[in-house]
């Protein structure tokens, strides 16, 4: 017969928010052994897995009112252990505090009625009725109970469980059985294994907007009010699951590094941004589609992914990543989308077959620009007969340091793209994203002086052929360092005094914006188009000593090894339109 031979947890540790997917071994009849995922390439097989996940109801270290933590408990609804309503939510101080609260704690009682409804149900349909073996566990009730007396409340039935608010503090516990699917009963030994004491997810320091328009005094809150036509822009790379290995993060937690924990704490801190456009990097086709995607467009985001190439790309398709841009659709709307792929771009070159070299320039980079247009003008007024037109180009440059070369002719690629938009409207531009050079690199120069004073020689390959007849690079966009900002605005606002310590003072540029084991530095970057745009307020810098707590970062506070660009701008007046 099947049997569950062993249940092992993915950490020793439980964190609210954090999926919990166990490894579970099968014996069969045959004495081969195998996950349990096996089963469901049988649909029809005779043999099937109960899991069911408990809470224990055991009480609190500390007693305190549900509705006044910082009061101590006087009373315990009793309608609320008889219904499973989690017990931390059945004290309160004093009468008056469980009157006051009446409705909304009734409400409680239903709901916990109803989902402990609905579990009977689906454990009914899916099983049947039934008492295990094990004379130490009842299976059937939606309570067990252990030897000791201790009681468990029944709380999922599916193979991996995530913790809730409702489970802090509280042990969980996965009994694992094989069933045969004929006679609705279990078969072998039930399996059983406990997790740590739930713990909230930790969560990183808040951050806030600090005007730099020398308008504005003090802080504004991440949720304070801005300028009507005023818009945020977020810029940051998430870091994708396929890169984010115990090897090379090993100072990170196990749990804060997997995937289920990561995303929350991500798609948390993004959201907590409110900002109006999101250029995020290193998103996984599949977490685009799959969570992404999905979890924003509630959120009011309408989404656009680009997804890298995979022409030197030999792992799973799903997980490549590319850049996804996020805009609101209450704010925008989706004008003209562009899809730069830097190796086609190479191939297509007139002068790439005697010039370029193309197998040092194939790399799988490529960046997405979007023309948006806005709802609302200056005034907060929406006027159809004129276009409000935004550029937003989100792009991930080659990341080897050594390479240069490439990172330079990949970002004048971009430029180039963005100055043919440029010659069919006055638009305003911002270029976002992470860059892979350091503040004084060539591709940095570039993008912040409109040129490259050091020769093509001096790099390692001549990238761009014949393409200019000097060989110097230049564009014609005004681009302009967002950041740059704290270092050229004069004040004695504490604020900006305090982001200017976290500033290079040679460079204009933060001290970083990756900060790991091996490498700390900026090299990511919001620029815009300085004639047409103006920036507001930016999101203050990680004091780097909030870092070192955790040695570097990504952290169980930190979910990725970059830090989120955000920046507040206004349109300025425009002066002309190009048809």
């Amino acid at each position: 017969m099947l049997t569950v031979l062993r249940v092992q947890l993915p950490s020793d540790v439980s964190v609210v928010g954090c999926e919990i997917a166990p490894c579970v071994l099968l014996g069969w009849p045959n004495g081969s052994i195998s996950s349990d995922d096996v089963l469901q390439l049988y649909p029809h097989n005779k043999y099937s897995i109960m899991y069911k996940w408990y809470r224990d109801q055991g009480d609190q270290k500390a007693i305190v009112c549900s509705m006044h933590p910082n009061q101590q408990a006087t009373l315990q609804c009793l309608v609320c252990l008889k219904e499973k309503v989690p017990i931390a939510k059945s004290y309160h101080c004093t009468t008056k505090c469980l009157s006051d609260a009446w409705q909304h704690h009734r409400s409680l009682h239903d709901q916990a009625k109803k989902t402990l409804k609905d579990l009977r149900a689906a454990e009914a349909q899916l099983f049947g009725c039934f008492n295990g073996s094990d004379d130490t566990i009842s299976m059937c009730p939606t309570t067990a109970t252990k030897k000791g007396g201790e009681a468990w409340s029944l709380v999922g039935l599916s193979k991996a469980y995530t913790p809730t608010s409702n489970d802090i503090n509280h042990v969980l516990k996965l009994d694992c059985v094989a069933i045969d699917m004929e006679t609705r009963r279990p078969v072998g030994n039930i399996i059983t294994v406990f997790t740590s004491r739930v713990i909230p997810a930790p969560s990183p320091t808040p951050r806030h907007m600090i005007p730099v328009n020398g308008d504005l005094l003090g802080q504004l809150d991440i949720n304070g009010q801005m300028y009507l036509g005023n818009f945020s822009v977020l810029s940051y790379n998430i870091l994708s699951d396929a890169v984010a290995t115990n090897e090379l993060y090993s100072y990170c937690p196990t749990w804060a590094l997997s995937w289920p924990y990561r995303r929350q704490n991500l798609l948390q801190e993004i959201i907590g941004y409110h900002a109006d456009i999101l250029c995020l990097q290193e998103v996984q086709n599949d977490h685009f589609e799959e969570f992404f995607g999905p979890e924003l467009e509630k959120h009011g985001y309408q989404a656009v992914f680009s997804k890298c190439s995979s022409e030197v790309y030999d792992g799973k398709p799903n997980t490549l990543d590319g850049c996804a841009t996020f805009f609101r659709r209450d704010r925008f709307s989706l004008v003209k989308k562009y899809e730069l792929d830097f190796n086609k771009a190479a191939q297509s070159s007139p002068e790439a077959p005697k010039k370029v070299d193309l197998v040092s320039l194939t790399k799988n980079n490529i960046a997405l620009v979007l023309v948006l247009e806005r709802k609302l003008t200056e005034f907060g007024v929406h006027n159809p007969r004129k276009k409000n037109l935004i550029c937003v180009a989100n792009t991930h440059v080659n990341v080897k340091q050594e390479r240069e070369d490439i990172k330079l002719w990949q970002v004048l690629t971009l430029l180039r793209g963005l100055e043919n938009i440029s010659l069919y409207a006055d638009i305003p531009m911002l270029v976002c994203g992470d860059f892979n050079s350091v503040p004084g690199s060539t591709p940095h120069a570039l993008l912040a002086n409109g040129s490259v004073d050091q020769l093509l020689s001096d790099l390692a390959v001549d990238p761009v052929g014949n393409v200019l007849p000097v060989r110097k690079l230049t564009h014609q966009l005004p681009l302009v360092s967002a950041y740059s900002s704290f270092a050229r605005m004069a004040g004695a606002n504490p604020g900006l005094q305090q982001q200017r310590r976290r500033m290079d003072a040679s460079t204009h540029e933060p001290l970083f914006t990756n900060f790991t084991r091996d490498f700390v530095g900026t090299v990511d970057y919001i620029f815009y188009t300085a004639d047409s745009l103006s920036v507001e307020s930016l999101l203050e810098l990680v004091a780097q000593e909030d870092l070192h707590k955790n040695t570097a970062i990504p952290s169980p506070e930190w979910s990725s090894d970059h830090i989120a660009l955000l920046a507040e701008f206004r349109c300025k007046p425009r002066h002309r339109d190009k048809t």
